[in-house]
């Protein structure tokens, strides 16, 4: 097999072997500290250090462009308005609960509260507290509305490079997409043009600095396996079991909430019928690859009209991501779990809110790149002061994640589109509007 054609996620899981084999051996024989070991750290902590810089390099550009292009192609024409109020409500509806479930068990199980050794170790890479310490002390509930000032900063192009401000960018660039929508069509037209190849510039980009993720990812984990060991699987898996459990809330309990209540479909007969969808999203990782297959079931085993599919479940698979934005809510508060061992602090309410939000946002925002949890992850813990180079460590388990993530994220869009289906007055799931089998 020709190692250029891995797939990443391959390419990932050798890395993430790699570090483990080399890295358990020397903390195995108490050799943290030999000549050799520390170059080797030195050298690790270079390349993670880099890769990580690359990608904080493109975040503002990259979430600006998919914002703005994203919302052009939405399109001003009032063909579509109503079902794209109804499609928007629901995404946003999703999204928030699934963040707020991602939020409540994150906290319920606490898997960053480790020991103080693990956590140092852990952070080992990280830079002075100081920043995440103004940002977290001294914050109260009350601070929850400095959230909406902050998505309104007096001046874009300083928000642009302050790590505090990205929400203010992230405001700005919906609202300047949703504007180009309302001038004449001739410049529209050039502004669509602009953003649009913007974007696939940024695309490229993004592929190319992705393209390195497996020995950035090496980088990251070889000097935390060398420092903790076995010591590292405990919080590993509690916070694997985390993830699992939040999205098996929203998957089992949330999303068939939402059949029932607000299209009286039996979750278990959409269940049934999504088999197909949910075994190809989980195989392939990929929203946009399963998307034939979404349209192809929902309109034959649903009843879901082409009009209404071909509408929400393109949409769907670029903008809603309830599995992407419950990962990074969680991913983001363990991590500051872990700081608030060596600072000694609990992280607020304000602080929290300031991740439900973004973490929503940004699903939205780089949901169509490789990797985008990733980009949206980097980009979070720099808004709260909190060290990037520690996203390292969830990777151990993020392929599996990536997975079941998806699989949310799809079936999601599969429930929005028979919800919206059955709002319009389509016979979703009623015999005589399924077409008769062979």
């Amino acid at each position: 097999m020709n190692p250029v054609k891995w797939k990443l996620h391959w390419q990932i899981l050798t890395a993430l072997i790699l570090a483990v084999g080399i890295g358990f051996p020397l903390n195995w024989f108490g050799l943290q500290e030999a000549p050799g070991t520390l170059t080797l750290i030195g050298i690790c902590q270079f390349i993670g250090t880099l890769f990580l810089n690359a990608l904080k390099m493109i975040v503002v550009p990259l979430v600006a462009t998919s914002i703005i292009s994203g919302v052009i192609g939405m399109g001003s024409s009032g063909a579509f308005a109503r079902l794209g109020i109804k499609t928007l409500a629901y995404y946003t509806l999703s999204g928030f609960v699934a963040v707020v479930i991602g939020l409540v068990v994150v906290n319920l199980l606490q898997p960053g509260n480790v020991s103080p050794k693990v956590a140092e170790i852990i952070l080992q890479q990280a830079q002075d507290p100081e920043e995440f310490m103004d940002k977290a002390e001294g914050k109260s509930a009350a601070d929850v509305w400095g959230v909406f000032i902050r998505m309104f900063p007096p001046n874009i192009l300083e928000a642009a490079t302050s790590n505090g401000q990205l929400l203010g960018v992230i405001t700005f660039s919906l609202l300047f997409g949703f504007f180009i929508t309302r001038i004449p069509q001739q410049h529209r037209q050039a502004q669509e043009s602009f953003w649009v190849s913007a974007q696939e510039v940024m695309l490229k980009f993004t592929n190319f600095i992705i393209a390195f993720a497996a020995i950035g990812v090496f980088g990251l984990v070889t000097p935390v396996v060398i420092g903790l060991g076995l010591e590292l699987l405990k919080p590993i898996l509690l916070f694997f079991v985390t993830v699992m459990l939040a999205l098996g809330l929203h998957f089992f309990v949330a999303l068939p909430m939402f059949l029932w209540f607000f299209a009286r479909i039996n979750p278990l007969t959409h269940y049934r019928a999504m088999a197909p969808v949910l075994l190809t999203a989980f195989s392939t990782s990929s929203s946009s690859s399963t998307l034939p297959v979404t349209m192809e079931t929902v309109e034959e085993k649903a009843g879901v009209s082409n009009q209404v599919a071909s509408f929400t479940l393109p949409l769907g698979a670029t903008v809603n991501m309830d599995g992407t934005a419950l990962y990074e809510c969680i991913v983001v508060i363990f991590i500051a779990q872990i700081y608030g061992v060596i600072a000694g602090f609990d992280f607020s309410l304000a602080m929290q809110m300031n991740v439900v939000i973004l973490a929503l946002v940004t699903s939205i925002g780089v949901a169509g790149i490789p990797s985008a949890s990733l980009v949206a992850i980097i980009l979070i813990l720099n808004v709260l002061g909190l060290p990037p180079e520690a996203v390292g460590i969830v990777w151990v388990t993020d392929r599996i994640l990536d997975m079941c993530r998806t699989s949310v994220n799809v079936f999601s869009d599969t429930v929005g589109a028979a919800i919206i289906a059955k709002s319009e007055g389509e016979a979703v799931y009623e015999t005589e509007a399924l077409p008769a089998e062979a």
